[in-house]
Parts: C-alpha cells; sequence; structure tokens
C-alpha cells in the first residue's frame, strides 16, 4: 500500500473496529461488575413472583387482570403457564412459546421481530414468558456501524488529505531539483514536522544552489579575470625588447605574473567566501593605499589606449575584509572605464568617505550607458552593445564579479551617467 491516504484511512478503520470491540466487551465487563443481568432477573422474578400470588389470591381472572397491568404498563404479552406449558389464564397450550426458548430462561431469545423473555419457579410449576415486540434486527446493527465507518471516513479524509497532499507536493520538489531546477523550493509555512521537513529542504536547496553557481562563476570568473593580467604581460613583454632599463621591464614581468598568481587565488577565494561565507578573510588595510597600487599598475594599460587615470585621495580611509577581492571589484571597473575612455581624457579615481563608508569614485568621459541599462549592466554576460565593438567588447563579467565582491562586504554599488561620461560609486561599510 504506497498511498499515504490509503494507509491512513485504513488505519483509522481498523482503529475503529477494535475499538467497537473493546467498547462491547468493556461493556459487558461492566454489566457483570455491576449487576445489570441479576437486576433484570430480579425484576423478571418480581413480576413471577406478583403473577403466581395473583393467581393464588385471586384466581385466573385475577391473575389476568393482573396479567393485563403487567402488559400496559412493562409492555409486550405476558403469560402465566403451569409446568406443562398451558397458559392458566385461557387454558392455552402453550408449549411452542415455551420451546422457543430452547431452555434459555433468564436470558433475552430473539423471536422473529420481538425478544422472548422467560423465568420458572424454584419448584417448576409456574413459568412465565415475556414476548416484547422489537423491531431491532442484525441488519439495524449492521446499518448503523456502517453509519458510524462512513463517518470516520469522511472525516479522516481531510486529515490524510492534510498530511499527505504536502508530501507529495515536497515529493515533486524534489524530484524537480533532482533534475537540475535549482531555484525550485517547496515553500511550505505549515509549522509541524512536514513544515520543518520542507523548509531544511529549503535551506538544503540554497546551500546546494550556492555551492554549484559559485563553481560556474569560478570557471566564467578566471576565464574573464585571464585576460587583463595576460594583456598587460603581453605589453612588458614588448616593452623589455624596447625598454632601455631591462631590469625595469622584467620587474614589470615578474610583479604580472605575480599578480597573476592572486589573482588566481583571490577568485577561488571569492568563490568560497560565496559558499561560504564565515570561511571569507578579513584584515585592516588602507583603501586610499590600495587604489594607489590599482591605479600604478593600471597606468600601462591606460597609456596603451592613449587616456590617463588622474588619482585623488584627500585622506587615509582604514577599512576592514578581504583587500584582493575590494582590489577586484575596483580593478575591474577602472578597466571598463579605460576601455571606453577617449583618446587624451582622463579616468577620474577619487577615494574618501561618506558618513559611515567608505567611497571610490570612478568617472571616465565615455558615451555612458542608456538610463534603462544602468542596474542591468551589473548581471552576468549581459553588455549594453551600442557602447561595444570588437576592439572593446567583453563577455560581460566584469561589473557582475564587481557586484558580488562588494556585496560580500555588505556594500553597494552604483552606476549612473554623468555629462558627458560615466561614474561607479563604490560604497563599503567602515566598521
Amino acid at each position: 500500500m504506497r498511498s499515504v491516504y490509503a494507509k491512513i484511512l485504513v488505519w483509522s478503520l481498523v482503529t475503529l473496529f477494535i475499538s467497537m470491540g473493546l467498547f462491547f466487551v468493556i461493556s459487558r465487563q461492566l454489566e457483570l461488575h455491576f449487576g445489570a443481568e441479576d437486576f433484570f432477573h430480579r425484576l423478571e422474578t418480581l413480576e413471577l413472583d406478583q403473577t403466581v400470588k395473583a393467581l393464588e389470591t385471586g384466581g385466573p381472572a385475577g391473575a389476568g387482570d393482573f396479567i393485563s397491568q403487567l402488559d400496559r404498563v412493562m409492555g409486550g404479552r405476558h403469560y402465566l403457564l403451569d409446568s406443562q406449558d398451558r397458559d392458566l389464564v385461557t387454558g392455552i397450550d402453550r408449549s411452542a412459546l415455551s420451546a422457543r426458548l430452547n431452555g434459555h430462561w433468564n436470558q433475552p431469545i430473539p423471536n422473529q421481530g420481538s425478544l422472548l423473555f422467560g423465568s420458572r419457579t424454584p419448584d417448576n410449576r409456574y413459568a412465565l414468558i415475556v414476548d416484547v415486540p422489537t423491531s431491532f434486527t442484525p441488519w439495524i446493527v449492521l446499518f448503523f456501524n456502517g453509519i458510524i465507518l462512513l463517518t470516520v471516513a469522511v472525516l479522516c479524509w481531510p486529515l490524510a488529505f492534510h498530511i499527505g497532499a504536502p508530501l507529495r507536493s515536497l515529493a515533486k520538489v524534489v524530484e524537480r531539483f533532482g533534475q537540475g531546477e535549482l531555484t525550485t523550493r517547496a515553500q511550505l509555512t505549515r509549522k509541524d514536522e512536514i513544515g520543518n521537513l520542507a523548509r531544511s529542504f529549503d535551506r538544503m536547496a540554497d546551500r546546494i544552489e550556492t555551492l554549484l553557481t559559485a563553481e560556474r562563476r569560478l570557471l566564467q570568473d578566471v576565464s574573464h579575470e585571464l585576460r587583463s593580467p595576460l594583456a598587460r604581460l603581453s605589453f612588458a613583454t614588448e616593452l623589455v625588447a624596447t625598454e632601455p632599463d631591462r631590469d625595469k621591464a622584467i620587474q614589470r614581468i615578474r610583479k604580472e605574473v605575480s599578480r597573476l598568481s592572486l589573482l588566481v587565488g583571490s577568485l577561488l577565494e571569492m568563490t568560497r567566501a560565496e559558499g561560504d561565507p564565515a570561511t571569507a578573510q578579513r584584515k585592516q588595510f588602507l583603501l586610499d593605499e590600495l587604489m594607489r597600487d590599482l591605479v600604478e599598475d593600471c597606468t600601462v594599460e591606460s597609456a596603451a589606449r592613449g587616456c590617463r587615470i588622474a588619482y585623488v585621495s584627500r585622506q587615509n580611509v582604514p577599512l576592514t575584509g578581504d583587500p584582493e577581492l575590494i582590489r577586484r571589484a575596483a580593478e575591474n571597473v577602472l578597466r571598463n572605464s579605460i576601455r571606453y575612455s577617449p583618446e587624451s581624457a582622463a579616468v577620474d579615481v577619487e577615494v574618501g568617505t561618506d558618513g559611515g563608508f567608505a567611497q571610490v569614485r570612478i568617472a571616465d568621459k565615455g558615451p555612458g550607458v542608456p538610463a534603462e541599462e544602468l542596474t542591468r549592466i551589473f548581471e552576468p554576460f549581459y553588455r549594453v552593445d551600442d557602447s561595444r565593438t570588437a576592439s572593446t567588447g567583453g563577455v560581460g563579467l566584469g561589473l557582475a564579479i564587481a557586484m558580488r565582491a562588494v556585496r560580500l562586504h555588505n556594500g553597494s554599488i552604483e552606476a549612473s551617467n554623468l555629462d558627458p561620461g560615466f561614474l561607479v560609486t563604490i560604497k563599503i561599510p567602515l566598521s
């Protein structure tokens, strides 16, 4: 039996049958304990004694009057018989009626729509038989028991549905999740064990989705983020052939190789931090110094594009967090600005504070972004077609990586258009 509905219904009906059986047994035992049968036996004995007394004092006529009174008050028909089963009032032979008792005196005996009760005097001289009409039959018992069973089934069906339906729904959700629909959730609001199970599944699904998404992003990020350091390495190797100071060029290559190593490590760290935020590295550093080093590293790329970087920092900005992740976020934004900046124009980088936030503002004089797409540029793989060309186009991951890194620090990143140009503002809580 695989259906929860059927199991609950069958279990309820079996429980009902057992309960009814126990009720009958207990009722029977209580009757014996409190003497219910003995009470009816004494009542029959009293009727017999009074009827015999009426016979002895008033003769058949007196007995007949008393029996008529019993019939009227107690109900049914009463017959006073002698030892030969002859009616002492009418003289009619009642042996057939006595035979129906089959020797079961002082017990109710079914008799074609009635119940027979019989009792004898100790000397067996007299017997009183009572024939009480009744509509109580076994079919009536079955009918009422059937009503009870039907009522139980009807009442148990909502319970079965209340338990079985969410389990079926949860099973479908688990099946869909197993087929790759990672966003599928049970979202049950029940407060019982089924609700707890559904919420546990949702938490597990969130965790699995985060881990799988982080793994996919890692592959995307590595392929995207390696492009810029490799480009700078290409510039540095070309400078080796033309730079008079070869040691300086070689030092640049070494620095870019080190940066590549740090880059891969930071991507792995960000993926790990997204999968489990508790593992994210946290330490104190100066944001202005980090941005100054970043600007210096991007100078080669900006020179190749024919633009320059104007860096402004009016104060030290201490920050607690992962400096490599912050650097990756700012570098992606800065690289975008360099890529779209016109020749001979400046890319402005400003570091400071705004209330309780550290703030980095990076602005260029490029074409900007349509207003309706300012929020979408932070989506993975989204590209603004009008501003992308074969020479400047990317795969649309830089700003998405920047947003993820900033959000890991409970910060925000916003984009806006200037006249002319484009501005990205990064804010990270100071504490």
